[in-house]
């Protein structure tokens, strides 16, 4: 039985290690979309105590930062960007989130269930 050489091993090793884990892969994804001042989907409902993303668009003509207070996030993005928001975990409840280059539109609501 012959020992197995290094250089054999190592692409194996870089595969597990670049793909994605069971955890990564049942992530919930959720959009939402900003517009002008126009958050859609204006109520989101997301999992509670389990991780999530959420991707961020700026559909708009105009700079748009997402906020909310309760939640301890912000992102700014500039027209036609996107990015995205990881939660790890977030506690059943209401959350508000706005558009704080946009405050004469109402705030959308984060719903966790």
């Amino acid at each position: 039985m012959s020992a197995a050489k290094p250089l054999t091993v190592l692409p194996l090793l870089f595969a597990c290690l670049a793909s994605p884990t069971v955890a990564e892969e049942e992530d919930p994804v959720f959009a939402v979309h900003f517009s002008n001042g126009v958050i859609s989907p204006s109520i989101l409902e997301v999992p509670a105590d389990k991780r999530f993303k959420i991707e961020l668009y700026n559909d708009g003509s105009t700079p748009i930062e997402f906020e909310s207070i309760p939640l301890r996030k912000e992102k700014v993005l500039a027209p036609g960007a996107s990015s995205f928001l990881v939660f790890r975990s977030l506690q059943a409840g209401d959350y508000a989130f706005f558009d704080d280059f946009h405050l004469d539109m109402p705030p959308a609501r984060l719903i966790a269930k």
